[in-house]
């Protein structure tokens, strides 16, 4: 059984853990093409990212707010925001919601990179709900770990508050920074951020 190990020494079973895909925003910068399908060297963003930490987690799902049949053609289960034009939140509400597991790992679809050690360092550094990443940009709420029971509840006093950024979503629960120093993960959200990662020029949806 693969586990990622804690610096407490504790260690969690993959299979305590979910990657959650964040899929489902509408890219509005970029026509309104879906991000989750660019594609560079033949991969797919989804496709590269819901295989890029095999071994250290268990299920796999998809904020997705579109084309579910394209998801299941590739093994993928998407699940659309249950509440519409709540941004980020929507996604993570969905998710938090099917997590099958104790911890839910998040990743936007359109970072451009991670590295080898992104998921062992956030459970390493985890607080007692979870941890986000920071990189050389500042925080990135999104790249975080999530004790789900905690952003459940985190999650529906949010909605009750009608508060929908992310960073005050954290501030409800205990999560602590991880600082990845000397790193970027990007964002694909305009035409030049596609050029500048090495991605072709999208075709219109």
């Amino acid at each position: 059984m693969t586990s990622t190990p804690l610096a407490t020494g504790v260690r969690v079973p993959a299979e305590a853990l979910t990657l959650g895909i964040l899929a489902g925003g509408r890219a509005t910068r970029l026509g309104g093409i879906d991000k989750a399908w660019l594609q560079r060297d033949g991969i797919s963003q989804v496709a590269r990212w819901s295989r890029r930490f095999v071994g250290e987690h268990g299920p796999v799902l998809v904020s997705a707010n579109r084309d579910p049949e394209r998801y299941a053609a590739h093994g993928l289960i998407a699940l659309p925001d249950r509440m519409a034009g709540l941004g980020p939140l929507g996604g993570i509400e969905s998710l938090a919601a099917a997590c099958p597991t104790t911890w839910l790992f998040t990743l936007p679809v359109d970072v451009v990179g991670v590295n080898d050690c992104l998921l062992r360092s956030l459970v390493a550094g985890r607080g007692d709900d979870g941890a986000f990443a920071v990189d050389d940009d500042g925080a990135q709420p999104l790249v975080a770990l999530w004790r789900c029971e905690r952003l459940r509840e985190a999650c529906a006093s949010a909605l009750a508050e009608s508060q929908y950024a992310i960073r005050a979503l954290q501030a409800r629960m205990t999560l602590r920074p991880v600082t990845f120093c000397g790193f970027r993960f990007g964002n694909l959200n305009t035409p030049a951020d596609l050029l500048a990662a090495g991605f072709p020029a999208p075709s219109p949806p």
